[in-house]
């Protein structure tokens, strides 16, 4: 899991630890992703199925693509689509993914870079593996995060932004036992690189076997935290999770995830990714590719979309 990694941990600014009357965020849930496929066949984890939509605002939905090891010919991707009224946020950890779109967007992002993509008013999309991945095979994870968008932003032009690993914050823990990725927003003063229309923060964390992470989080934001590799525990009452479990925790100044001493040998740290923003309490009419505020607005969409308002494919 290259992403974006650091030798030496101690040469890195520290995170506060918990002072006196902070308190720590009690976990509401856990949840295991169900498998399954997408687009053309990639592998994925339905990151936030079971949870209710109430406790993901403003997020709608994530996935985890992989972590799969494709032989020669088998990498996929997604064929043409559309989408409306959101932002899609692909994190690729180990990889390459190619992305295009109808209005002359596009570029590769591959380990730890982040390519978000506002869609606003509308677009066609592809996202595929390079034909030189396609031919060799390879590994392949990552993820790919939702955000809605307030009902004054959905109609904004599309834009994207192409974040690259090396303007991702890097901080660590008093005892240096974790590295903490700031993809975007602020934790603890430090600022990542993704402007959000919505306030939020994402975060990938590596968390050193037997070693304790206390995040502090914004009181403002909700908190959801998904493991991609390894097991530990969530919560100051140590909610056993694992790979693939998603827990939601309630309101407070931090949270607290330890890994356990012993991992997996495939899965040698604990890894995870921590999202959370200002819920934006609006009503939500979500079908498909299409996250609109009422009902008429996404009818609204697959009718734009079938008339081609959405631009079309390049040759």
């Amino acid at each position: 899991m290259p992403a974006v990694t650091v030798d030496d941990l101690t040469v890195l600014e520290r995170l506060r630890e918990p002072g006196l009357g902070d308190q720590p965020r009690p976990v509401w849930q856990v949840s295991t992703a169900p498998q399954g496929f997408e687009g053309e066949g990639f592998p994925v984890r339905r990151a936030f199925a079971g949870i209710d939509l109430q406790q993901l605002d403003p997020f709608i939905m994530m996935d985890q693509m992989g972590e799969v090891e494709y032989a020669p010919g088998e990498p996929k991707g997604t064929p043409w689509h559309p989408h409306r009224g959101f932002e899609t946020v692909t994190y690729i950890i180990d990889g390459v993914f190619d992305h295009q779109d109808s209005h002359g967007g596009g570029g590769t992002i591959t380990n730890g870079d982040t390519q978000w993509m506002t869609a606003g008013s509308g677009l066609l999309h592809i996202e595929a593996p390079p034909e030189w991945l396609v031919q060799q095979g390879g590994l392949f994870h990552g993820i790919q995060l939702w955000v809605n968008l307030p009902r004054d932003a959905k109609m904004n032009d599309p834009r994207y932004q192409d974040i690259r690993s090396g303007s991702v914050q890097l901080v660590t823990t008093a005892d240096a036992g974790a590295l903490v990725r700031v993809i975007a927003g602020t934790v603890d003063g430090h600022a990542g690189p993704g402007a959000t229309y919505t306030p939020m923060s994402l975060v990938h964390a590596t968390i050193e076997p037997g070693a304790r992470l206390d995040l502090p989080w914004n009181v403002d934001f909700n908190a959801l935290v998904y493991v991609l590799n390894g097991a530990g525990t969530v919560g100051t009452d140590a909610r056993p999770i694992r790979t693939g479990q998603a827990a939601v925790l309630g309101a407070g100044d931090y949270l607290a995830l330890a890994a356990n001493p012993r991992q997996e040998s495939r899965s040698p740290k604990l890894d995870v990714i921590v999202v959370g923003g200002q819920p934006i309490r609006e009503p939500l009419a979500w079908a498909g590719p299409f996250v609109m505020n009422t009902k008429s607005e996404v009818m609204q969409a697959y009718e734009d979309f079938q008339h081609g308002r959405f631009g079309h494919i390049p040759g």
